[in-house]
């Protein structure tokens, strides 16, 4: 359906004589895009993250492929670990029967100072020139929302990495706050200024998941496969989402 005319009957692709073109199109669109990043690392992209966009992850075809060509597979697993990690667990792991060995969670000294509620950021405008400052309490003040997320991860027997992505502007006791943080809630920690410097800038991050990995997991769901939808629904609210 692309639409509704003017009697307000929906219009749809068959009506336009388009879906035998649609579906030829789709035919190569279903098979993962090969592409690589500026330092010629393999990437593939697939679904993901809005080509379904109520999981938020990519496909499975292409990790199965990106699982069967490298040492280490790194999926997007969409947004925060109480929406696109808790699908991508409790719904296309299960599908798919592939189980991590690790989560990256990727975190900001801006975004930590925002979640201490003393600061009003509004889209299109400037930030607050107080976000910029020197402010370690201010990061402290927002860490139970980082808090939250590791406990997530935790939750599905998953070793958590909290990766700082560190902007030029940060202060150098506001990224040692978030370490420790992440150290206090038993996460990995690594800082990575891998937009400023590329590769080299992740080699930290690198290593530290791999470090990470090689520790042992009990993978668990959410909830039952066989459990009632109202008790699967339970379950979510108030394993991840806290209600």
């Amino acid at each position: 359906m692309i639409g509704y005319n003017r009697a307000g009957q929906p219009v749809t692709a068959e009506d336009l004589h388009a879906a035998g073109s649609m579906a030829v199109i789709l035919k190569d669109a279903l098979k993962p895009n090969l592409m690589q990043t500026t330092e010629n690392t393999p990437v593939l992209v697939h679904t993901g993250p809005f080509g379904n966009i109520a999981t938020g992850n990519s496909s499975v075809v292409a990790d199965k492929v990106g699982i069967g060509c490298a040492d280490y597979l790194l999926t997007e697993a969409g947004f925060g670990s109480d929406m696109g990690a808790e699908r991508f667990f409790n719904i296309k792991c299960r599908v798919s029967g592939l189980h991590p060995d690790a989560a990256v969670m990727v975190a900001t000294v801006r975004a930590l100072k925002l979640h201490s509620g003393r600061y009003t950021v509004t889209p299109g405008k400037p930030l607050p020139q107080g976000m910029l400052l020197d402010n370690p309490d201010d990061v402290w003040a927002g860490a139970p929302n980082l808090r939250k997320h590791v406990e997530i991860v935790r939750s599905f027997g998953v070793t958590p990495v909290v990766a700082l992505n560190v902007f030029p502007s940060d202060h150098a006791d506001e990224i040692d706050a978030v370490r420790r943080i992440a150290e206090e809630c038993g996460a990995h920690f690594a800082a990575s200024t891998h937009v400023v410097d590329g590769g080299a800038g992740a080699a930290e991050l690198a290593r530290v998941v791999v470090a990470a990995c090689e520790e042992p997991t009990r993978f668990r769901y959410t909830y039952r496969l066989e459990a009632p939808l109202v008790a699967k629904i339970e379950a979510i609210a108030t394993g991840v989402y806290g209600a």
